[in-house]
């Protein structure tokens, strides 16, 4: 029999702030490049630091969690009923977190929400399918940036 598994505590700031940027860029940076390995960013780590610094957080929509010791642990950007980024850093994968994200997004957006995600990220598209998204387009790629064909999730109360 398999010991109980324990969720760390994590705390979710309903907004980022200016000095979270750096902390919210180290999570996507670290779980894009852990969840896809084979797919080539468009963009070098200044760009996406500088992106979130100056464009994503300022915005006002992006979500941090940290875990017990106050490390970033995940973070999340939705408005309007677009799931626009959710990545956990690799050590908190599977403790619920991305549960809670999910939730979160789903409360913050009643109506329904969507979401885009590569073919090639199977996990996430297995997570986001346990969550009552489902497929309904597929491309191949030619209108993202990394030109990876990708797959669209919507939920629907």
């Amino acid at each position: 029999m398999k010991p109980a598994r324990t969720t760390p505590a994590y705390t979710l700031a309903p907004a980022a702030t200016e000095a979270d940027a750096a902390a919210v860029a180290g999570v996507w940076l670290r779980s894009y490049d852990a969840a896809l390995p084979s797919v080539r960013r468009a963009h070098t780590d200044d760009e996406v630091r500088d992106w979130f610094r100056y464009v994503v957080v300022p915005a006002g929509n992006t979500h941090l969690a940290r875990d017990a010791a106050g490390g970033a642990a995940g973070m999340m950007v939705v408005a309007d009923g677009v799931l626009d980024q959710l990545y956990l850093d690799p050590a908190h994968r599977g403790r619920g977190l991305g549960d809670r994200f999910v939730a979160l997004a789903k409360e913050l957006s009643p109506e329904g929400l969507e979401l885009w995600t590569f073919q090639v990220n199977t996990p996430a598209q297995r997570f986001y399918e346990r969550h009552g998204f489902a497929a309904v387009e597929r491309t191949d790629g030619s209108g993202n940036e990394e030109r990876e064909p990708d797959v669209r999730y919507v939920w629907l109360p």
